[in-house]
């Protein structure tokens, strides 16, 4: 018997986050597992709690202070399921992810053979596509060159999306929850490097486990279609590239390297169409 604590953060996309969750209990689902939804509201105004409430009474809804964004929210569901009991498996989930109907099993059986592959607990990460009718990757695995695409066996990958991520409890139990360093975005890939420093891996699904549509390939603060102002805000901003986390983050894991990649964003937000005309030569 295996017990799962699946956490989830959202704010003001209540239909996003109702797809999800009606992803989520329509999908089959082992007999061996038991699992609990955790989810972090963090300040909707758009009635996202009380429709979850009304649809979906089972789910363990945590309020948040409206400032919390994904990492912080993520961390605050949690710290509630760690707290409440020991689960096996914690199951990371991104509100506009829709998991399909046997990601579960696909994710144990992804484990279990990891398991054996290296006596080790290991990192699960969910490849996501971009549509039912479009296969082409989204989000999940990737490595220093690029996506790691699924090809019917588990691979390794070095840096992690969060949208659909396994972390077995011996993990959380050396590493602990993500990052308090983070506010929105790269904690993620923060917790699959440190799982990497301290001797885990992490792997991908041998398939395509869930429908995530990608954000734009063009950061707002790198785009030369908006003003340099919006592009500095975006910069500084949580859901921008947030500069100071983004240093330290490279600081942490590339010492004294970080310093070209500051200058790389830099050169992006002063001169967006040079830095992409370099790119091409």
């Amino acid at each position: 018997m295996y017990k799962i604590a699946v956490l989830i953060t959202c704010h003001n996309r209540k239909e996003k986050t109702l797809s999800c969750l009606n992803a989520l209990f329509n999908s089959s689902s082992p007999k061996q597992i038991v699992s609990k939804v955790f989810l972090v509201d963090d300040g909707s105004t758009d009635g996202t709690s009380e429709a979850v409430s009304n649809k979906f009474p089972e789910v363990n809804l945590i309020k948040g202070n409206g400032k919390l964004f994904w990492n912080q929210g993520m961390r605050l569901a949690w710290q509630h399921a760690s707290k409440l009991e020991s689960f096996d498996f914690y199951l990371w989930l991104n509100d506009d992810t829709n998991i399909l109907e046997d990601t579960i099993q696909e994710l144990l059986t992804c484990y279990e053979e990891a398991l054996k592959k290296t006596n080790r607990p290991t990192l699960i990460i969910g490849a996501c596509k971009v549509s039912h009718e479009n296969n082409k990757f989204s989000y999940g695995g990737r490595t220093d060159t690029g996506p790691v695409i699924p090809n019917g066996k588990i691979q390794n990958c070095k840096y992690i999306n969060g949208n659909v991520v396994l972390v077995p409890q011996p993990i959380f139990n050396a590493l602990g929850n993500l990052s308090e360093a983070y506010t929105h975005t790269i904690g993620d890939f923060d917790y699959g490097l440190r799982a990497e420093n301290a001797g885990y891996e992490c792997y991908t699904t041998k398939t395509y486990v869930a429908i995530c549509a990608p954000n734009s390939n063009i950061a707002g603060w790198s785009n030369p279609a908006i003003s340099l102002k919006q592009r500095w805000l975006l910069l500084h901003s949580p859901k921008g590239l947030n500069i100071k986390e983004y240093n330290m983050f490279r600081k942490k894991f590339w010492g004294w390297q970080w310093i070209f990649f500051a200058i790389r964003v830099y050169a992006r937000v002063l001169l967006p169409k040079l830095y992409s005309k370099l790119l091409k030569i």
